[in-house]
């Protein structure tokens, strides 16, 4: 891994997963809907005051998240009501849940004084950790984790 890092000037940044990742979750109000949605609100109103944004904010960012996959649009109609629109994640926003998780154990830890939520396994009640693990099932500590070149490395 040395001789790859030391190497990185020759290579580009501009096929980095890190950075297409943040073009379509790296914004505040985004991160906060995607909890909501993973919390299982499925109504506009009640993503808007939940996370504690204008009506036109929370408009622009789901239609965001609609149009990038990580939600879907499904209509409903209360009786007597007209049909609006709610909104449930699909696999691809599913796919992020580990994510939100890691930034919520972070933040436990770094940013606030007592978290507000905890998670726990639904079948026997313990807490529930983010962990590295490779691909043959081992757990990895930060510090045994080598970057490699990967298929979509680009030369600067």
């Amino acid at each position: 891994m040395t001789d790859f890092l030391a190497r990185r000037d020759s290579w580009s940044t501009a096929n980095c997963s890190i950075a297409g990742a943040l073009d379509v979750v790296g914004n505040r109000t985004t991160l906060l809907l995607l909890r909501e949605a993973s919390f299982g609100t499925r109504r506009f109103d009640d993503f808007a005051r939940r996370v504690g944004v204008s009506e036109p904010v929370a408009a622009a960012r789901l239609k965001q998240l609609v149009a990038d996959g990580l939600l879907d649009r499904r209509p409903y109609r209360e009786p007597g009501q007209r049909t609006r629109d709610e909104y449930v994640l699909t696999a691809k926003g599913r796919d992020l849940l580990p994510v939100l998780a890691a930034l919520r154990e972070w933040g436990d830890t770094y940013a606030v004084e007592e978290p507000s939520v905890r998670l726990a396994h639904h079948d026997c009640g313990a807490a529930v950790h983010v962990a590295l693990r490779c691909a043959a099932g081992h757990d990895v500590p930060a510090g045994q984790v080598d970057l490699l070149p990967g298929p979509g490395l680009l030369p600067s």
